[in-house]
C-alpha cells in the first residue's frame, strides 16, 4: 500500500472510530491546534457544512456556552449542539436568520469548506473554487465581529495570490496552511485569517 493510501485510510478509520462523519474533521482539528481558531463560548458559522464533520468539531470546541450554525444547500443530519440551515449563503434572508440564532450578535468565527463539483479541468475547478471562497468572504465580512477569525478552503493556482491580497484587506493576519489530514497529492489548501478589521 502506498504511503498516501495509508494516510487516507488512517484518517477514514479514525473518523469511524471516533464518531466523526468525515475525515475532513481532522483538517479542522489540526488547523485549530495550530491557530486556536475555536474557543470556549465562540459563535461559529460553518458554510457548506455537509456532511457535518466540521460542525461536530466546532460544537465540541466551543462547548455549551458557544453557538454553532451550519449552512448547506443540501439537507444535513442534525448535529447535537448545532443549528443547521438549508439554503444558500447568497440569499440575503440567510444573514437575518443567522443573526437571529446568534441573538442579534455577530459571529466570532466563519468556517468555509465550500468546494465546487470538480470537473477535472484544472483551470475551471480552480476558478470555481476561488469564486466560492470570494462569496464566502463577502458573507464573512457581513457577519464577523471585529477581531474575529475565518478559514477558507482554496485550491492552488494562479488566482490564489489575488484572493490572499483581498483577504489581507479585511484581516490583520493571513496564513496559508496544509493540514496533514489533507491528501498530500491534492492541491487543497486552507487560508486561516485572524484579527478581522470591520
Amino acid at each position: 500500500m502506498r504511503l498516501i493510501d495509508a494516510r487516507r485510510d488512517q484518517y477514514r478509520r479514525l473518523a469511524k472510530d471516533q464518531g466523526y462523519r468525515a475525515r475532513s474533521a481532522y483538517k479542522l482539528l489540526q488547523l485549530n491546534s495550530s491557530y486556536r481558531i475555536l474557543k470556549k463560548g465562540s459563535k461559529v458559522v460553518d458554510l457548506g457544512c455537509a456532511p457535518g464533520g466540521w460542525l461536530q468539531v466546532a460544537t465540541k470546541e466551543v462547548g455549551q456556552a458557544g453557538k454553532v450554525v451550519g449552512i448547506d444547500l443540501k439537507p444535513v443530519e442534525p448535529v447535537l449542539g448545532a443549528t443547521v440551515l438549508e439554503g444558500s449563503i447568497e440569499d440575503p434572508a440567510m444573514l437575518e436568520k443567522i443573526a437571529g440564532i446568534l441573538d442579534g450578535g455577530k459571529a466570532d468565527v466563519v468556517l468555509s469548506d465550500l468546494a465546487p463539483n470538480v470537473s477535472g479541468v484544472w483551470d475551471v475547478d480552480h476558478a470555481r473554487q476561488i469564486s466560492l471562497s470570494t462569496i464566502a468572504l463577502g458573507f464573512a465580512r457581513q457577519i464577523l465581529r471585529a477581531g474575529g477569525s475565518a478559514v477558507f478552503k482554496v485550491f492552488e493556482g494562479d488566482m490564489l495570490n489575488e484572493f490572499r491580497a483581498e483577504l489581507k484587506k479585511s484581516f490583520g493576519r493571513v496564513f496559508l496552511s496544509k493540514p496533514s489530514a489533507s491528501r498530500q497529492e491534492s492541491s487543497e489548501l486552507y487560508i486561516v485569517c485572524l484579527d478581522f478589521k470591520q
